[in-house]
């Protein structure tokens, strides 16, 4: 029997050097005091880790990277982009601008809670640490205009919101950050629904590891991922794994550029290992879907993270993982020169063209018609056409779907708002002092497509606003009923509030909070024509892969 090979060790995910840049928060709360051996410890209060909670969670629903900022404004520069994709950066450009503000956050699905820390060995608190961050998410959610989303199961069918966005994703580790015995480090992160939903786990095999075959996998696999997460997208992809959960959790740590100083290449160490040639390849590719920045072009994606890790031999997870255009995270530390947080771009503006961009044709669409006119407007445009929509809308999601399709089970007829507005699948976020509304961006469209042909067939939902592509059976409805799916831009919900949306009331369900129907005033609200009443949909051949690919045979 053969022996084995020497002892090694390399962690699985060598991050390397921290070269962030921090703003100092408070340097209250902690303390060094020395021990025996001469070694020296770092004592944290608890309120020292909920001060640093909330003030992460109150800037990343507020601010982005410069890097993110930096690489909107460069789809505005780009003569190969499309006017789609220049129009949707300038979008998101302006709502980061707004957001800035600190009072709308940048997106009305202001997300979960999601906290990572890496405590050293030699920081000492008073072991409530979990409790200490959940009350910093707690203190954020509630004094800020942001949403509750978090459901509490009381049966295995009945649930209830939370009422403060808790609970939060609270994951500690006890080891040296960065090799640091007397630091504390942190991930924030702030995950909604729409990026959420869009976590893939595929368990392949050995057959997958060639270069022909991985990139037709991966042409398949990301055009499925679609525009519902709000693109241009950090797209992060992981190769093999210890375990499928392993593979998932790398490639949210991989979207989020935690892991951008992962070391280039393998060892016998077996750690993980960036490959940028995939990765320009990879985002090369999506260049091509033609799905571009929502709505066609060339900016599916910003930029692909690619990580290969080890694997055991019988399996080969591959996780797929984005961050949307609400690039919410932000890296923290305490140590004993104070508690850090991450520094991000509170001048958003600088990154806006110096002049106004040429937006291209749009055609602008009266809502306070009868319902019969508006279609028969929006039936003289292709799909892809640019609207600007003013008049009345009715808001309704989930919950108020379900319920109305139960009303027509039950033989009762269709509610006159849905049969005489347009609707528009949204949830808004605290509306602040003085405002007509909070964010009030497009909730992601798929999850109302189960109730398209039934409400359509009722005189219902014969115009529909929200975000994403949608299933055949949605244009099969459109196509009988002769109605019409429009796209809104995914992510710039700051920028609607405030510029678009200028009046709000509930109509029925209050009782549902932001679930409610909700009946809305919007002036000049951006829109495409995705789907429409002949049976075309602009999403059904970028979603197709491409049978062809010219892949380069790389060792």
């Amino acid at each position: 029997m053969s022996r084995g090979a020497a002892f090694s060790y390399s962690p699985l995910l060598p991050i390397g050097d921290d070269l962030t840049e921090y703003r100092l928060v408070t340097d209250e709360g902690v303390d060094v005091v020395h021990g025996p051996g001469g070694r020296r410890f770092l004592t944290v209060e608890p309120s020292a880790m909920t001060q640093l909670t909330a003030e992460a969670m109150h800037d990343i629903a507020h601010y982005l990277r410069p890097a993110h900022l930096s690489q909107l404004r460069s789809i505005i520069d780009d003569p190969k982009a499309s006017p789609n994709d220049r129009f949707v950066a300038m979008d998101l450009l302006r709502n980061a601008n707004i957001a800035a503000g600190g009072v709308l956050p940048m997106c009305q699905d202001t997300g979960t809670a999601i906290v990572m820390g890496k405590r050293g060995r030699h920081v000492l608190t008073d072991g409530t640490d979990e409790e200490a961050i959940a009350q910093g998410v707690y203190q954020a959610y509630t004094r800020l205009n942001l949403r509750y989303s978090q459901l509490a199961p009381l049966t295995m069918w009945d649930e209830r919101n939370t009422g403060s966005n808790l609970p939060a994703q609270i994951e500690l580790y006890a080891e040296d950050p960065g090799g640091q015995p007397d630091a504390y480090k942190f991930l924030f992160m702030a995950k909604g629904g729409g990026s959420a939903n869009k976590s893939y786990l595929y368990q392949e095999t050995k057959a997958l590891l060639n270069p022909a075959r991985m990139m037709e996998f991966l042409d398949e696999k990301l055009r499925l991922i679609g525009t519902s997460a709000c693109p241009p997208y950090h797209l992060a992809i992981v190769i093999g794994g210890t375990s499928g959960e392993y593979a998932l959790k790398t490639a949210k740590l991989a979207s989020a550029k935690y892991l951008d100083n992962l070391p280039r290449h393998g060892t016998m160490a077996a750690h993980g290992f960036r490959d940028v040639e995939l990765e320009a390849a990879v985002l090369e590719l999506t260049r091509d879907f033609g799905i571009g920045a929502q709505f066609g072009g060339r900016y599916f994606c910003h930029d692909v993270r690619v990580i290969r890790l080890p694997r055991h031999g019988a399996s080969c997870p591959v996780a797929i993982a984005v961050s949307c255009s609400a690039d919410r995270q932000a890296t923290a530390k305490i140590t004993p020169s104070g508690v850090w947080l991450e520094r991000l771009e509170t001048d958003p503006a600088r990154f806006l063209p110096d002049v106004e961009l040429d937006e291209g044709p749009v055609v602008r669409v009266d809502l306070n018609r009868p319902m019969a006119e508006i279609r028969a407007e929006l039936t003289q445009y292709p799909v892809k056409t640019r609207l600007s929509l003013s008049g009345p809308l009715v808001v309704a999601r989930d919950i108020a779907h379900a319920k109305i399709a139960e009303r027509l089970a039950a033989g009762e007829p269709m509610p006159q708002y849905l049969r005489d507005h347009a609707v528009y699948y949204a949830g808004p976020a605290k509306t602040p002092e003085g405002y007509a509304s909070g964010s009030f961006g497009p909730t992601t469209a798929g999850r109302m497509d189960a109730y398209v042909e039934q409400f359509q067939a009722a005189g219902g939902s014969l115009v529909m606003l929200a975000k994403g592509n949608r299933s055949t059976k949605v244009t099969e409805a459109c196509k009988s009923y002769g109605g019409f799916y429009l796209g809104s831009i995914g992510g710039p919900a700051a920028r609607l509030a405030q510029d678009c949306i200028r009046h709000v009331e509930v109509l029925e369900y209050p009782e549902l909070g932001m679930e409610a129907v909700w009946k809305i005033e919007v002036a000049d609200f951006p829109a495409f024509i995705v789907v429409d009443d002949k049976g075309n949909d602009f999403f059904a051949d970028v979603t197709k892969p491409n049978p062809v690919l010219r892949i380069s045979n790389r060792p």
